[in-house]
């Protein structure tokens, strides 16, 4: 289970990323806990102190305490190497000093841009969600999909990538040695599968680790049995 962690000591604001947050869980029923909310760094320091499951911490930068969100994210790495570290600030200046301090951070949210602010969210917690996933259950990393009354079970390592089919409503899957048309979605494919897929085009999800090599100029990925996905221009700088 991830435990999630707030410090915002403006208490509206306060309020609206745990309701985000909390809308979020309920919603995609994922395996978390909303362990720890407070306006005191102090506090939440304590708590991560307490527990040694992975968190997923949301920092404001200006806390107005003797500790900002950075140095609180110093602190946390100490005891939390794996967290995953989001700053949700209005301060947008700062957002280079997440590199200088070392804190490998999820994202960098701004409060001041508040259409964006529960999209960024939501893609934070997904992507913390698999992340975690990949990490603790690499031996059962596979796809199941069904097939005419069929399941067919595919590990990630022989998946090259997911295709929109030209059929209404389908999906070809691309394997090493074989390919299966089933009923679905890449966008709920994406939400299914680990951190190693990666949605270079709007008909394309591509495993990265089968890639041989990439051709920017003609934006196509060259697979390792000689396949091909193209790359949309919006998704090459994702993909780099």
């Amino acid at each position: 289970m991830l435990k999630i962690y707030i410090c915002e000591d403006i208490e509206v604001q306060r309020n609206k990323i745990q309701q985000v947050i909390e809308n979020i869980v309920l919603m995609e029923e994922l395996d978390m806990e909303l362990w720890c909310v407070s306006e005191d760094p102090h506090v939440i320091l304590e708590k991560v102190k307490e527990t040694e499951d992975v968190g997923i911490y949301f920092l404001d930068i200006a806390l107005g305490a003797d500790m900002t969100g950075l140095t609180l994210a110093q602190e946390i790495r100490k005891y939390d190497p794996r967290g995953f570290i989001v700053f949700v600030t209005t301060h947008s200046e700062m957002s280079y000093m997440t590199f200088i301090y070392k804190l490998e951070a999820l994202d960098f949210i701004l409060k001041d841009v508040p259409e964006d602010l529960e999209k960024r969210i939501y893609e934070c917690i997904l992507e913390a969600n698999q992340r975690f996933a990949s990490a603790n259950n690499k031996v059962h990393a596979n796809f199941s999909v069904k097939i005419n009354e069929k399941v067919f079970t595919v590990d990630y390592d022989d998946i090259l990538f997911f295709e929109t089919s030209p059929n209404v409503h389908k999906i070809i899957l691309h394997c090493r040695n074989r390919q299966m048309e089933f009923l679905g979605k890449i966008k709920e494919i994406e939400r299914q599968v680990d951190g190693r897929f990666y949605r270079c085009h709007r008909s394309f999800l591509v495993n990265k680790d089968n890639i041989k090599e990439i051709d920017f100029q003609n934006r196509v990925i060259h697979m390792v049995n000689g396949d091909e996905c193209l790359i949309s221009s919006r998704m090459m700088r994702g993909l780099k």
